[in-house]
C-alpha cells in the first residue's frame, strides 16, 4: 500500500530527510540535570518552577522520566554561555559530562518539592516580578525531560521576559516511535494542566498569566482551558494570552474546543511558518489532512471563522532561524522571543506585522501517524525529530532498520 502512495522521489526526499535528523546526534549525551561543580560568573541563569505527571526516574542526571505518573514539582536553575557566547535562539548541548558552563548549557540546581514547597517558592517568586506576571509553557511531541528544561530556560532567557517560568511536562518517551504512546499521555495529562491554570487564577499574588504551547502541547492545553470553562463557567481573566506554535490539533476539534470554551476567552495567537520544509514531508506522503496547522487561512470557512473566533495568526515564512528545516521559528527566531518577551509579555496582544508577521494560516502538524513504528508510522514521524536535534536519541539504534526499509520502499516504488 505505501509504494501506491509515495513515490520514488518522495522516497527520496525522506530519506534525505532521515538522513538529516539522523546528522547531529553523534556527542549527545544523557544525565544533563546533575548540577555543575564549578559556575561560570559570566554565564546567565533561568530559574523555573516545574509541574510533571511524568514519573520520577532513579538517574539523578534525568530526573524524570516518559512514564507516567502522579504530580510532582520541582525547581531548576539553568546556566547558558555568556552573549558573546551563544546565539539567540540556540541550545547548546554539552558534548560529554560534564558540561562546560563556559560553552554549553549546565545545571546549576535541581530540588524536589512537595505541593506546599513549590507554593511558597512560587509566592516568593512572583512578588519579584513586574505586575505579578507568569508564562507557562507546555512541550511537543518526542521530547525528554531534559529537552523541555533547557528549551525553556533559551526562551525565557532569549525574550527577557519578566515573568515567573513555570515548566508543564506531561509523560512523552522522547521517542519518534511512540507518537501513540504520546498522544495518550496528553490526555492523561490535561486534568493536571487544568488543576496548575485553576491554582493561578485563584492565588491572589498572581497578576496576569500567559501560556506557549507545542506541537502536541496545543492538545493537553486546548483541552486544560476547555475543561476550566466548562467547570467554570469562563476561563479567568488572569489567563489573558495563549500563544498555539504549530498545532497538532484536528481543525474541527478544535472548532468544537473554541465553542465549548464559554463567558471570557483568552485572546489566542498561532505562530505558523510556509517553508516548514520537515512537516511539508509529512504533507506530501500523507495527503491533504483536515489538522488545524495545514489549512489555507484564505480559504473558506476557515478564513470567517478565524475572525470570528478574535484569533491572530501570524507567519513566520520570511523570518530566517538556526533550522534548516523551518520547523522551530517559534523558540529560534530571535526577532519571535524578543517579540514575545517585549510585546506579549509586557502586556500588549501580538496583533501588529512590524516584523513582518502576516496574518496567515499556512502551517503543518507534528504528526498524524497512529501506525507508529512501522515504515509508515515512521514517514509521518521522522518530520517531528527535528524539532530539537536532542529529542532524537533513539534513532540511532534505528538508523540500519529504517535506511533498509526506505531502500526497499524506493526499490518497489520505482519497480511500479
Amino acid at each position: 500500500m505505501l509504494r501506491r502512495i509515495m513515490r520514488p522521489s518522495r522516497a527520496g526526499l525522506l530519506a534525505a530527510l532521515l538522513a538529516t535528523a539522523l546528522a547531529g546526534c553523534a556527542g549527545d549525551v544523557r544525565g544533563v540535570l546533575v548540577p555543575v561543580i564549578n559556575p561560570s560568573a559570566e554565564a546567565s541563569r533561568v530559574t523555573m518552577l516545574v509541574a510533571t505527571t511524568r514519573a520520577p526516574d532513579p538517574d539523578a542526571g534525568l530526573l524524570f522520566s516518559g512514564e507516567r505518573g502522579t504530580p510532582n514539582f520541582a525547581e531548576i536553575t539553568v546556566s547558558l554561555p555568556a552573549e558573546g557566547r551563544r546565539k539567540v535562539g540556540e541550545v547548546q548541548w554539552p558534548k560529554a559530562l560534564p558540561g562546560d558552563p563556559q560553552t554549553d548549557f549546565v545545571t546549576l540546581k535541581v530540588e524536589k518539592l512537595d505541593q506546599k514547597g513549590v507554593v511558597a517558592r512560587f509566592n516568593t517568586a512572583v512578588k519579584k516580578v513586574p505586575k505579578r506576571r507568569v508564562l507557562v509553557f507546555i512541550h511537543g511531541f518526542n521530547n525528554r525531560f531534559e529537552d523541555a528544561v533547557y528549551r525553556f530556560a533559551q526562551i525565557v532567557h532569549d525574550s527577557k521576559a519578566q515573568v515567573v517560568p513555570i515548566l508543564f511536562t506531561w509523560p512523552s518517551r522522547g521517542s519518534v516511535f511512540a507518537y501513540g504512546y504520546d498522544r495518550e499521555s496528553g490526555n492523561y495529562s490535561r486534568r493536571a494542566l487544568e488543576n496548575l491554570f485553576q491554582a493561578l487564577a485563584r492565588d491572589p499574588a498572581v497578576g496576569e498569566v500567559s501560556v506557549l504551547a507545542h506541537s502536541m502541547g496545543n492538545w493537553v492545553t486546548l483541552e486544560a482551558l476547555r475543561e476550566m470553562s466548562i467547570r467554570n463557567g469562563t476561563i479567568s481573566p488572569k489567563i489573558a494570552n495563549v500563544m498555539l506554535a504549530a498545532p497538532d490539533v484536528d481543525v474541527d476539534v478544535f472548532r468544537s474546543q473554541i465553542a465549548d470554551m464559554e463567558g471570557r476567552r483568552p485572546k489566542f495567537t498561532l505562530f505558523v511558518s510556509l517553508d516548514d520544509r520537515a512537516l511539508a514531508v509529512s504533507r506530501r506522503v500523507w495527503g491533504s489532512t483536515a489538522r488545524l496547522g495545514a489549512i489555507d487561512p484564505d480559504s473558506e470557512p476557515y478564513r470567517s471563522q478565524l475572525e470570528k473566533a478574535g484569533i491572530t495568526v501570524l507567519n513566520l515564512t520570511s523570518l530566517r532561524s538556526g533550522d534548516r528545516l523551518n520547523h522551530g521559528k517559534f523558540a529560534e527566531s530571535p526577532e519571535v522571543v524578543k517579540l514575545i518577551g517585549s510585546r506579549l509579555i509586557e502586556g500588549q496582544p501580538i496583533t501588529d506585522t512590524r516584523i513582518g508577521l502576516g496574518e496567515k494560516v499556512m502551517q503543518v502538524t507534528a504528526g498524524t501517524a497512529a501506525a507508529v513504528g512501522s515504515v509508515a508510522g515512521l514517514a509521518i514521524a521522522a518530520p517531528v525529530a527535528v524539532v530539537d536535534p536532542h529529542t532524537r536519541r533513539n534513532f540511532a539504534d534505528k538508523t540500519d532498520a529504517v535506511g533498509q526499509a526506505l531502500r526497499d520502499v524506493g526499490e518497489h516504488a520505482t519497480s511500479e
